[in-house]
């Protein structure tokens, strides 16, 4: 599948430099409150600034059969949809079509006019943040901007006329560098990794100790509504590596797959279906259509080597009662019950329940049986932090907010709770690493080791619910992840 081109758009920038920069195509300067601050109930206006002040910060154009300027189509139709409630990851302007991801600051677009490979074009650009990251640390306007070359050059590898190529950071940082280096012939060849079969490793690595660290990390998603009952859940699965391997070695991994063990006739013991499997591209897929065996040569260090999803009824693991009475015009009284819903030998870390409050909620009081509480008012919530939560184990949160005399006319939504945590060494599916072998020509001993870690998952269903004083709900979120209040 052919991507045209990939682009990187700012919109945080300083309003003041683009009269001044205006001649320069490559850069962009453009401040979006300014423009709605002009007329901000005015469409044709802000089309119009958009236009007018609108610069692409960096381009690559891979096959030239889209016309550099389709881009400034892109915002104006970006800001048309969000008004409208009607965002989505691909628009359309005749017939081009941006399909766009936005990080930090910045909306990496491509555009084609092709019927093109979407879930590619996605992945691609998903690779060139992780691969950016690597190199500049944080991705954002300023490290572009410093690092043009750099960034050339990396677009000039990781996709050639539309078609991704290198996508490995660690073989990128071989031979495109940050550093100034002297010509020298015996260091102007490009390194053979790039051109042999197993381009995600180089040759010639050496460890004293040889180790391989596998993490099974499954992050559960659970929506409940108002009355208490679970309307989805599945588990979403990733198994990771740090290898820390000499030479070449050939890796075999073993899991409790139940297609394996109807394959072999072993069907005893506990066994999981795994679906929507995505392995790395060191993965022999062949091998595993045929006998589901997962044989593979390791990248060098951290690496994803598969991600799955298991579809099954999960119970919240962490349950949350809570009431909220309302008195008008005068406070809020909240009353927040948290109960662990897995084994007692088990603990949950960094346990995390964010309550929402009305946005004039003010003078908050708390009391706790446990951890600490405290009010976020510009996300309008109360977090409630555990550190340790045993399996088993109860506890209560209550917190009192005063209400204005004034009652706000604006009608406000009605988020659900959220809860966050990690649970280590467990897993709700009860996927098991079998066996790890490890085959290297050398003959060397190596030790794998692996972990299990349990987290709370994300969806993006909103829960809705018709309730005036109070109401019940659990909402789960990946870990790190905020919500839009």
């Amino acid at each position: 599948q052919k991507l045209v081109k990939a682009k990187m758009i700012s919109p945080n920038c300083l309003f003041c430099h683009i009269i001044r920069q205006r001649s320069q195509r490559h850069l962009i300067y453009y401040h979006i409150r300014e423009i709605k601050a002009a007329n901000p109930h005015n469409r044709e206006a802000r089309t119009y600034g958009i236009r007018n002040f609108f610069f692409v910060l960096i381009c690559r154009n891979y096959k030239g059969d889209v016309d550099m300027a389709e881009i400034d189509h892109f915002l104006p139709l970006l800001m048309q949809h969000e008004e409208e409630g009607l965002l989505c990851p691909v628009l359309s302007h005749g017939n081009v079509h941006f399909m766009w991801i936005k990080h930090s600051n910045l909306y990496l677009v491509a555009t084609t006019n092709k019927n093109s490979n979407a879930s590619l074009v996605y992945s691609f650009l998903y690779k060139l943040v992780e691969v950016f990251t690597e190199y500049f640390k944080e991705l954002e306007e300023e490290s572009i901007q410093d690092n043009f070359v750099v960034v050339y050059e990396l677009l000039d590898e990781l996709m050639d006329f539309g078609f991704p190529q290198t996508t490995d950071s660690k073989i990128l940082q071989e031979y495109i560098t940050q550093q100034g280096t002297k010509l020298e012939v015996a260091k102007s060849k490009v390194p053979t990794t790039v051109t042999n079969a197993v381009s995600w490793r180089s040759e010639g690595i050496k460890y004293k100790k040889n180790e391989v660290f596998i993490d099974v990390i499954e992050s559960i998603n659970v929506l409940v509504n108002a009355n208490g009952n679970v309307m989805s859940s599945d588990i979403v699965g990733s198994i990771k590596l740090k290898t820390m391997l000499s030479g070449m070695p050939e890796l075999r991994l073993g899991l409790n797959d139940r297609v394996l063990f109807a394959l072999t006739g072993r069907d005893k013991g506990k066994t999981v279906v795994m679906e929507d499997v995505k392995f790395h591209q060191c993965v022999r897929l062949s091998r595993f259509e045929s006998d589901r065996t997962i044989s593979f040569i390791p990248p060098d260090g951290e690496s994803e080597l598969m991600s799955y999803r298991i579809n099954t009824h999960v119970k919240p693991l962490i349950w949350i009662e809570s009431v909220i009475e309302k008195f008008s015009h005068s406070r809020v009284e909240i009353m927040v019950k948290a109960k662990g819903q897995f084994k007692k030998q088990s603990v949950a870390n960094n346990v995390e329940v964010r309550v929402p409050v009305p946005s004039d909620a003010d003078s908050p009081k708390f009391k706790t049986s446990t951890g600490t509480a405290k009010y976020v008012p510009e996300k309008n919530m109360v977090v409630w932090t555990i550190k340790s939560f045993p399996g088993g184990k109860e506890f209560l949160m209550r917190a009192h907010f005063g209400l204005p005399s004034v009652e706000n006319n604006e009608l406000e939504g009605k988020p659900p709770i959220t809860v966050k945590f990690e649970i280590p060494y467990f897993t709700v599916s009860g996927i098991q690493v079998r066996y790890m072998k490890i085959i290297e020509k050398s003959g060397y001993q190596a030790l794998p080791w692996v972990r299990y870690i349990t987290q709370s998952g994300g969806t993006l269903i909103r829960l809705q619910y018709n309730m005036t004083y109070c109401f019940r709900n659990v909402f789960y979120l990946s870990k790190g992840s905020d919500v839009e209040m």
